[in-house]
């Protein structure tokens, strides 16, 4: 990864954080990255090869941070959520300064979701199974 992936935006450039982020992973990988729903299985397969040598966080954080942003992006296009800057109470019971408002006002932490699944893996920490479960989806899909 690129430096220009280190640091996370706040909320109003994360749109653009996460295109440039997919255009440099699939530009290399050649990965169906489209928004999709099913394509989050896709992060959980991506994020599981990145556990596979057992590396320390550290060396994979700026993957994670993508992959997670690219999860929150896929819930704000097809279920209706809107990137918010979480407040300080929220950053440290999500350890993540961003995430995603649903229509329902629940906030969902996809970030951490991805860094969930590289550290404890398995089906219950899956990006997808995140999706499917969310609560407060709209029907209205975002413009991609």
């Amino acid at each position: 990864m690129d430096d220009h992936f280190g640091t996370l935006p706040g909320a109003r450039d994360m749109r653009a954080y996460v295109t440039r982020f997919v255009a440099h992973l699939t530009e290399r990988n050649r990965l169906p990255l489209d928004y999709s729903v099913a394509s989050l299985r896709i992060v959980d397969f991506v994020v599981d090869g990145l556990r596979q040598n057992r590396p320390e966080r550290v060396q994979v954080e700026e993957a994670l941070r993508g992959l997670g942003a690219y999860t929150g992006e896929v819930i704000v296009r097809r279920a209706g959520g809107q990137w918010v800057d979480f407040d300080a109470g929220q950053r440290e019971f999500f350890g993540q300064p961003i995430g995603v408002r649903m229509p329902d006002g629940r906030a969902w932490n996809p970030l951490g979701k991805v860094v969930n699944r590289f550290e404890v893996g398995g089906p219950e920490e899956s990006v997808q199974r995140l999706y499917l479960l969310l609560h407060g989806r709209s029907s209205r899909r975002v413009a991609c």
